[in-house]
């Protein structure tokens, strides 16, 4: 990682910039994709996956044979593992169950909101060189808390056309039986706007790289997506009492993601950077995903700054998918960060528990749109439908109200439907 020291806050936007494809090549051959799918349904859906992917599959879909003999395949270590996490997950995330809301806003006008789940959802888990069944943990379980009645999964197959044990494993831990073996922004079109054999969906879910992303951007009119969700991201506040060795681990745990992962390491500690950048050299050599990680690590920096207060400013300005806070007093440093998918504090708590297993959801919003949207929880599977139910009496106490707004925006039919009922009940015919 290059080290930068004490920039200047006129370069703080110049090295927040994220590692980016061409935008409009990536734009013009999505939106090719997209239309190849609305015109040629499955068949294209058959094509575009032996051309981009190398796969010539016999079905889209994974059988449920496939699917119930996925766990002979799996080590039952990774299966406790799996239990494990899984559990953890349920617990977070059946905290989060809405409550159904109902206020009387004045005598006689009562306001209820409730909570209902999305009937169909698609799950987009990446796969191809790391099938993430983990993804699926984070989008299957509020899923099904929430109720959804229908979640089909799409994922992209192994170079043999089949879908990975451990994916396979999951969803049939969990009873879920649509599987389509696709990837890619052609898997996104699918669930957008359906096939002969897809049903389009209500909503689309998950991570995925900058096509899939631009997918999910493009379809966006058409269908409701969770969020955009790029190339994964972390960033370091450091000081001297962390571990170098530690924090090399977890900037590798996320450059092994994908060559346009994006990293940074913040400290006030000069000679902590190089240490850390040491360490990245002795611990790259023992990783398998070495090349990827290597070409990350292009696109990141550790960054020396003045103070506290710098880093977390510049924390916020960045607005990063995780967040990591390895300094003496990481609650202090928390207390100022604003925008961030993810955050985990102290020496001890290792971005990759969060990927895997604490229970908090790992899909999480990228390039800087944690200003605006937070990461997946049971409500991102869930509607909310407001009710309103007014009495004669609370009619009259607010119908005046409505009357004089109605008139002042030159809305004389809504003005009317208030008048027309209230002359009812002060004529006593109502």
């Amino acid at each position: 990682m290059k080290i930068i020291e004490f920039p200047q806050r006129d370069l703080w936007k110049e090295l927040s910039e994220r590692p980016q494809k061409s935008a409009e090549t990536v734009r013009l051959r999505v939106s090719e994709i997209i239309d190849r799918v609305i015109s040629g349904g499955d068949n294209s859906l058959l094509q575009l996956t032996k051309e981009l992917d190398g796969v010539s599959l016999d079905s889209l879909f994974v059988t449920k044979e496939e699917i119930s003999g996925a766990s002979q395949f799996l080590d039952k270590g990774l299966k406790r593992a799996i239990d494990v996490a899984a559990s953890n997950i349920e617990l977070f995330h059946k905290a989060q169950i809405p409550v159904e809301i109902e206020v009387e806003t004045m005598p006689g006008i009562k306001c209820c909101q409730k909570s209902f789940p999305i009937k169909r959802v698609g799950l987009y888990i990446p796969g191809g060189t790391a099938p993430l069944f983990s993804t699926l943990l984070m989008l299957a379980i509020p899923a099904l808390i929430a109720g959804c009645g229908e979640i089909a999964i799409f994922t992209p197959p192994g170079k043999e056309g089949k879908v990975a044990d451990s994916i396979l494993y999951v969803a049939g831990k969990f009873g879920i039986t649509e599987i389509i073996r696709v990837g890619g922004a052609q898997a996104i079109a699918a669930m957008a706007y359906g096939t002969e054999s897809i049903k389009k969906v209500d909503k689309i879910y998950g991570p995925g790289n900058s096509y899939v992303a631009q997918a999910k951007l493009q379809v966006s009119s058409n269908v409701a997506i969770d969020m955009v969700a790029g190339p994964s991201e972390l960033m370091i506040i450091a000081d001297k009492s962390a571990n170098p060795s530690f924090l090399a681990a977890d900037i590798l745990s996320q450059a092994e993601h994908g060559p346009d992962s994006q990293l940074f390491l913040l400290t006030t500690e000069r000679q902590f950077g190089f240490d850390v950048n040491k360490e990245l050299e002795r611990q790259i050599k023992t990783i398998t995903r070495e090349e990827i990680a290597n070409a990350a690590l292009e696109n990141s920096s550790v960054i020396i700054m003045n103070s506290e207060d710098e880093m977390a400013a510049f924390a916020n300005q960045y607005g990063a998918e995780h967040l990591m806070i390895s300094t003496e007093e990481p609650w202090r440093v928390a207390k100022r960060i604003t925008n961030a998918g993810s955050i985990f504090l102290g020496n001890y708590s290792p971005e990759s528990a969060g990927d895997y297993a604490s229970g908090t959801n790992h899909s999480l919003p990228t390039n800087g749109w944690t200003r605006s949207f937070g990461g997946i929880s049971v409500d991102s599977f869930m509607h909310k439908i407001s009710f309103q139910q007014i009495t004669k009496e609370g009619l009259q106490l607010l119908g005046g109200t409505i009357e004089v707004m109605a008139e002042a925006e030159g809305l004389l039919a809504h003005r009317n439907a208030v008048s027309i009922r209230l002359k009812e009940i002060e004529n006593g015919t109502e």
